[in-house]
């Protein structure tokens, strides 16, 4: 396990390469992409009933600087009941200077925190399935998830579902993948986000067009899910 976190780490060096503007908020195709994913969350939100949400314990997984913890702030979660975790120390750092001192913070594999079973109301993951290559990591970060969630909880996921060609660094996962990691079926998707490749083009050009390929359904290349213990 420890050399396909090892490997993580020097995947996400490399990103550090790219034009700092790729994934900056003023970058009109990232302020997108990101108010479609609040949108998706906010629907989950009223969809399953997940309210009152100050009272839910939540955990991210991979939690980076801290972009999504803010949103679920914005909707109502309680600062003291959100859990984030990062392999890497100078992400979590990044989180601890964009979010609330009471935010419970864990750096390091997430493999190693030792929660109690069924600890959170909600475990969340968000773009970092993609970027494990190794199966059985995945499979085991998987069965630790599915152990931290209460049942009546739920695991909340958003990631892509096709390979990128051009970057090995990373593998789309599918439905069924999905399902064979968590062992069921009880789950809830939308399929969101306009191809960021494509979206990157075409907001430049005009916002606009970003909505109107995006309702070409195939053009789409994101789940958000919610799997149902």
């Amino acid at each position: 396990m420890n050399q396909e976190e090892d490997e993580i780490k020097i995947r996400y060096e490399k990103r550090k390469n790219l034009s700092p503007d790729r994934y900056s908020i003023l970058n009109p195709a990232t302020i997108l992409i990101e108010q479609e994913k609040e949108r998706g969350m906010i629907k989950w939100i009223k969809k399953n009933h997940i309210e009152p949400l100050e009272n839910k314990k939540l955990l991210e997984i991979g939690c980076g600087n801290g972009t999504n913890i803010q949103k679920l702030i914005r909707f109502g979660f309680n600062p003291a009941n959100i859990f984030a975790n990062d392999l890497i120390e100078e992400r979590l750092h990044s989180a601890e200077l964009n979010l609330p001192s009471q935010i419970n913070f864990y750096v390091g594999s997430a493999l190693d925190l030792n929660f109690k079973e069924n600890e959170f109301d909600i475990v969340f993951q968000s773009m970092v399935f993609s970027s494990i290559l190794d199966s059985d990591y995945k499979l085991k970060l998987a069965e630790k998830m599915w152990q931290w969630v209460k049942p009546g909880g739920g695991i909340l996921w958003y990631d892509f579902i096709y390979n990128n060609p051009s970057n090995p660094d990373v593998k789309g996962i599918g439905l069924k993948e999905v399902e064979r990691l968590f062992r069921t079926n009880k789950i809830q998707y939308q399929k969101i986000t306009l191809a960021p490749p494509l979206a990157r083009i075409v907001a430049k050009i005009n916002p606009m067009f970003y909505h109107i390929l995006n309702a070409t359904y195939i053009l789409r290349t994101h789940l958000m899910i919610w799997i149902t213990k």
